[in-house]
């Protein structure tokens, strides 16, 4: 009985782990399905299992002083996608942000650190936001965070404001 609980547990969590996805294929629509000629960026994407990552940006966001509202948006999210992109040129960067704007993304914040921009980018279908992108553009490589869950304006507004005043 007990070799039988131990398979069933190694079983769920082989199923479980197979959902944090690496790939060097762009898991974004527009860079994935737009069949235009990336001139040799290269991307590795990440699929990223939220009841795996929660407890770990809440660790995080406590180690950092952040205050319990901050912690608690984390709580909204239901869907975490990271791609990051070495070799990426500005033209891809502005095709991109045309691709957003025509999808009905907004532009809520430009924050510059350190050299990098940082933009966030939310998709807003009456007051709930049910996606939020995040940019940050460097001089080398571009990373893409594509957060999905259900959000207010003011949840976006308390990051937005967390972060600039760090």
């Amino acid at each position: 009985m007990k070799t039988l609980k131990n398979i069933f547990l190694t079983v769920c969590a082989v199923v479980l782990l197979q959902s944090c996805i690496v790939s060097e294929k762009p898991n974004m629509a527009y860079f994935s399905d737009s069949g235009r000629d990336f001139k040799g960026a290269k991307f590795v994407s990440i699929n990223v299992p939220v009841f795996l990552a929660k407890p770990y940006i809440k660790k995080a966001l406590k180690e950092d002083g952040e205050s319990e509202e901050v912690i608690n948006i984390v709580k909204k999210v239901s869907k975490i996608k990271v791609l990051t992109v070495e070799n990426g040129d500005r033209t891809m960067l502005k095709e991109f942000a045309s691709y957003l704007n025509d999808n009905n993304y907004e532009d809520w914040a430009t924050i510059k650190h350190d050299g990098d921009n940082v933009n966030v980018r939310v998709k807003q279908k009456g007051d709930a936001i049910k996606n939020m992108l995040i940019t940050v553009n460097s001089d080398k490589e571009l990373v893409f965070v594509d957060i999905k869950g259900s959000f207010t304006a003011d949840d976006i507004s308390k990051m937005i404001n967390s972060a600039t005043d760090k």
